[in-house]
């Protein structure tokens, strides 16, 4: 069997209201584009019944993959196992929580055969103030210390092309400087506007306390690969003179 086109990694963590929902517009937004896909939910020790909706969601779409951990790891642990399981050419990351919506996917697709990473950018927040707020100071912080433009890191909306992922290796709290670590492999990067939706279901995973100081740590091991990163030009090579 060939391999598909579009790969789509989805991390689920208690989402059992909004599964159904996410996969029925995945489902339309995916057949419109006329290439074909995997989507992989990683149910990342959930303890609703976000697993028995998964499950039943396979059913109907033999398209769809599961990988169920054994008790929680985290979002950047749910993102490893979907990226080594992927199989696509393009690899997509999405939420499970609706605040991004699969019809945005097209944009993604649109930028790359330009580029390598195409990250979307949440330019209009539907987010109550205090988690604005948060989200404004983090990314003028990560961009100050890491020397970077990205707009919007915390977004999950993004595509990737699969060679990005050949050399990289993650670490907990890596997922949201993927970008960053790509360019400084030598892939292009580029934003693009996306929609931003209010959580009608479930509760947001991230508070002030492990958006700010968690990734404040994990800045600093991004900031110290950066400046310690190996550069050189190899001017010829002269072990046949």
């Amino acid at each position: 069997m060939n391999p598909p086109e579009l790969s789509i990694v989805i991390p689920v963590y208690n989402e059992e209201e909004n599964i159904p929902i996410l996969v029925s517009e995945l489902k339309g937004t995916l057949a419109s584009l006329g290439k074909s896909y995997e989507i992989l939910f990683i149910d990342d020790g959930s303890r609703d019944n976000s697993l028995e909706r998964l499950v039943e969601a396979r059913r109907e779409n033999p398209a769809i993959r599961i990988i169920s951990f054994a008790e929680n790891a985290g979002q950047t642990a749910a993102m490893d196992a979907g990226f080594r399981s992927a199989r696509g050419e393009i690899i997509i990351t999405l939420d499970a929580d609706l605040q991004n919506s699969p019809r945005d996917i097209p944009l993604l697709l649109a930028k790359m055969p330009e580029y390598d990473i195409v990250c979307g950018w949440r330019a209009e927040r539907n987010d109550p103030w205090i988690r604005k707020i948060s989200s404004k100071i983090a990314n003028t912080v990560r961009n100050a210390l890491s020397h970077e433009t990205i707009h919007d890191t915390g977004c999950s909306l993004k595509a990737y092309k699969r060679a990005c992922f050949e050399k990289i290796k993650l670490y907990h709290g890596m997922h949201r400087f993927l970008p960053t670590l790509f360019k400084m492999e030598g892939f292009r990067a580029v934003e693009v506007k996306v929609g931003h939706h209010p959580r009608k279901y479930g509760l947001s995973k991230y508070n002030i306390r492990n958006r700010l100081f968690r990734s404040f740590m994990d800045l600093l091991a991004v900031r110290w690969m950066k400046k310690r990163q190996i550069r050189y030009q190899i001017r010829k090579d002269v072990s046949d003179l």
